[in-house]
């Protein structure tokens, strides 16, 4: 059994450029504050990471840092900041289970941009590894297509330390599905991220 709390590590460094550019010179200075039913973005997502018991919350910023420090307002979390975000995914992600406490057994990577991940589904990923400790990931699947956000085991961090530029952790897993717990979810909201303000506006419509 898993005795030691699982850290969050909530990614919200990108410069969301796609977004930005459609939006244009009115939009927000990155999509992640940008609202959906009254809240920032990148707030669902914290808020549901918290609810959800992860401990601690690590916020990686980058793009936009104060902006996104100010959408967490009175959310208790840690704030690293990666200078080097720009260099891709890679950079936050390591720069996030850098900080994860030694004694954290695996850390739940979350996108800023997933508002409608819930701390449900969160719940889900712990449980699984809670029951299966020595499994490397624990990844959510709707309708046949894994999704996020992803449970990393610590066993993992060593290797993905060594990614660079856009790699995410799909790379350092590939191949070891024996050792990767898939989760059947039926909500939609591991698949769901917003890239467009277009995309913003379907989700708050439904």
């Amino acid at each position: 059994m898993v005795t030691n709390k699982i850290a969050g590590v909530l990614l919200a460094a990108g410069e969301a450029r796609r977004f930005r550019k459609a939006a244009g010179a009115q939009g927000p200075v990155t999509k992640l504050v940008a609202h959906h039913a009254g809240k920032p973005l990148v707030r669902h997502v914290a808020e549901a990471a918290l609810a959800a018991g992860l401990s601690p919350l690590i916020v990686v910023t980058g793009h936009a840092q104060d902006a996104v420090s100010e959408a967490l307002h009175s959310l208790a979390f840690t704030a690293v900041h990666n200078a080097a975000y720009a260099s891709g995914m890679a950079s936050s992600l390591k720069a996030g289970l850098a900080a994860v406490p030694a004694d954290a057994p695996a850390a739940i990577v979350l996108l800023g941009d997933m508002p409608l991940v819930s701390a449900a589904l969160i719940a889900q990923l712990t449980e699984a590894f809670e029951q299966r400790p020595r499994a490397l990931a624990v990844v959510p699947v709707h309708e046949g297509v894994r999704g996020n956000p992803v449970l990393l085991s610590r066993a993992l961090f060593a290797q993905i330390m060594e990614l660079t530029g856009d790699a995410g952790a799909r790379q350092v897993l590939r191949g070891r599905d024996a050792d990767i717990i898939e989760i059947a979810v039926n909500e939609p909201a591991a698949r769901i991220d917003i890239d467009t303000p277009d995309a913003l506006r379907d989700l708050t419509q439904n």
